[in-house]
């Protein structure tokens, strides 16, 4: 079963085709990169996935749900950590995922935000407001919204942005322990070292059209002597 399906995506902003035909499916379970260069459509693909913007034509289902003809029982499915997310200003970090937890239902908000506070290490952050923290504390705060209520699929734009490096691999583990229990991943990357750790398969777009996808060790077989797999990637998306 897919948990993830696209098909025939076209968007256009300004008469400039952004995506163009986009059709792939990430079936539930698996975690899944979305590799391209910068102005691929990569963001634009996980914000219409996610029902935060409307395509021209195609179809986008998330859990069997169409996102325009049912988008409450799709975004129930969801969490979505955009790039250069940010969490209300004006509100702590602890209301912040108070509200979080009331909108998407939950029945326990107390429970919730302890675990997801302790999970990323914001005990000692719960009663400032973002406005007031670095860039790196409020992507860890922009992603236990994402996470909260344990989605069954995730969808994260660049994750590790702004994040140290004793961050990242906390943020690596959390993400790796998420998937063994199954949560279903497309995740947008530019470090392949995350891909490779993170994933167990790759979707590569350009121009906003596929350009190839297939397994992590299916990409390792094409790397030539002597390449480094970003090479392969750079050289693969050059060429298509």
């Amino acid at each position: 079963m897919n948990c993830i399906s696209v098909e025939g995506l076209v968007k256009s902003f300004n008469g400039v085709r952004a995506l163009d035909g986009l059709t792939f499916s990430v079936e539930c379970g698996d975690s899944v990169a979305l590799l391209g260069p910068n102005g691929a459509g990569k963001t634009t693909t996980m914000r219409i996935i996610a029902g935060l913007l409307k395509s021209d034509s195609g179809v986008v289902k998330v859990c069997g749900f169409d996102v325009i003809k049912e988008p409450k029982k799709a975004k129930a499915c969801l969490g979505y950590l955009p790039e250069d997310a940010a969490p209300f200003m004006n509100l702590t970090v602890r209301e912040n995922l108070e509200y979080v937890g009331l909108v998407r239902g939950l029945s326990n908000i107390k429970d919730a935000v302890e675990w997801v506070s302790q999970t990323l290490g914001l005990n000692g952050l719960m009663s400032v407001r973002p406005s007031s923290l670095s860039r790196g504390n409020r992507q860890r705060v922009a992603l236990a919204m994402a996470i909260i209520h344990r989605p069954k699929v995730l969808l994260l734009d660049e994750p590790l942005n702004y994040l140290d490096i004793p961050t990242q691999e906390n943020v690596v583990e959390l993400l790796l322990s998420m998937r063994r229990e199954g949560t279903t991943m497309l995740i947008s990357t530019h470090i392949m070292s995350v891909a490779e750790r993170l994933t167990n398969r790759v979707i590569m777009i350009n121009r906003g059209r596929l350009v190839w996808e297939g397994s992590i060790s299916e990409l390792m077989m094409l790397v030539k002597p002597g390449e480094r797999i970003e090479e392969t990637v750079a050289r693969m998306l050059k060429e298509a």
